[in-house]
């Protein structure tokens, strides 16, 4: 288990959404200090993603065509999901998910495009952000551990992140006072 308290997120950024019917695209992209090839290792193995991800697979992801099983933290029913796209180490696409690796002068532009029920935009943006921390720490060689699902949103940090994010897309953020109440 991963002590919170050693871990703060930086402030809301790097995010958008385009709108459109029940399912938003939720774009968020993190410039990393590592090299794509570095980084695509980590969205392609099965080992380093379990240490970062907000779910398991149980097959690498490097293989056009594969249907892999993925299984989001929290939601125990693994899900059929097929790769799609793999251009090493530049784009990775499954299910509803796309990767977009870009390399820059001090390492790596990545971007992902997922989409997301609109209800839960700004919470999906919270915990891909740690998500993303967590990867560069993993890549750094300081791991903190995964932090998704309920363990994510035990954070004061998480719950920063979704107001933030809120904010920025124009959606209402949740009242967490009320919901504490209601328990």
């Amino acid at each position: 288990m991963i002590n919170l308290e050693q871990y703060t997120p930086g402030p809301a950024s790097g995010a958008q959404v385009r709108k459109g019917g029940d399912k938003w695209t939720l774009i968020l992209v993190r410039e990393l200090r590592h090299s794509p090839e570095k980084v695509w290792q980590a969205l392609i193995d099965p080992a380093q993603i379990r240490e970062w991800a907000p779910f398991v697979v149980d097959g690498r992801l490097d293989n056009v065509g594969a249907t892999i099983k993925l299984t989001w933290v929290g939601n125990p029913v693994p899900i059929d999901t097929k790769v799609t796209r793999v251009e090493a180490p530049e784009v990775l696409e499954f299910g509803d998910i796309r990767w977009e690796l870009e390399a820059t002068h001090v390492g790596t532009r990545l971007t992902l495009w997922t989409n997301i029920d609109r209800r839960f935009v700004a919470w999906g943006a919270a915990g891909w952000h740690i998500a993303f921390d967590v990867l560069d720490r993993l890549l750094s060689g300081n791991p903190l551990g995964r932090i998704a699902g309920i363990e994510a949103m035990k954070s004061q940090g998480w719950r920063r992140l979704v107001g933030e994010y809120a904010a920025q897309f124009g959606v209402d953020a949740p009242n967490w006072a009320a919901q504490k109440t209601q328990s």
